[in-house]
């Protein structure tokens, strides 16, 4: 019997086992790569996540959208540089208007709007002050 022909068989058999077993640990070592990078990102985003969850309560509340008239930031820059309440009166002036009964009543609704959104009170009747 010859056994030569066979066993070339057999070795060329092994020679592509071995080399699907080494495809195959190469495989798993970049698998493995990947899973230590998945989860160190893992770690890291429940760390984002913890410091996020304990700085939520510093963090200040959502400030609601303006309305669209262009005097709106300007009547809240005027509250930020103000060390006290302000009436109607005295936002006219800082925003240079004249300071005729439709300005001034058109600033106070101005205002009182922004008391309804909650951005300013108004801690007495005609005072306007920027919430704490």
């Amino acid at each position: 019997m010859i056994i030569q022909p066979l066993l070339d068989a057999l070795g060329l058999q092994e020679d592509a086992a071995r080399a699907l077993a080494d495809d195959l640990r190469a495989q798993i070592d970049a698998l493995q790569t990947r899973l230590r990078e998945a989860e160190t990102h893992l770690e890291h985003l429940a760390i984002t996540r913890t410091t996020v969850t304990g700085l939520a309560d510093r963090l200040p509340a959502h400030t609601p959208d303006l309305p669209e008239h262009p005097d709106y930031p300007r009547v809240l820059a005027t509250f930020n540089d103000a060390t006290g309440p302000l009436r109607a009166r005295d936002v006219c002036e800082v925003l240079g208007h004249e300071l005729l009964p439709k300005n001034v009543e058109g600033t106070r609704a101005k205002l009182k709007r922004l008391v309804k959104l909650g951005i300013l009170t108004e801690p007495d009747p005609g005072n306007f002050a920027r919430k704490p």
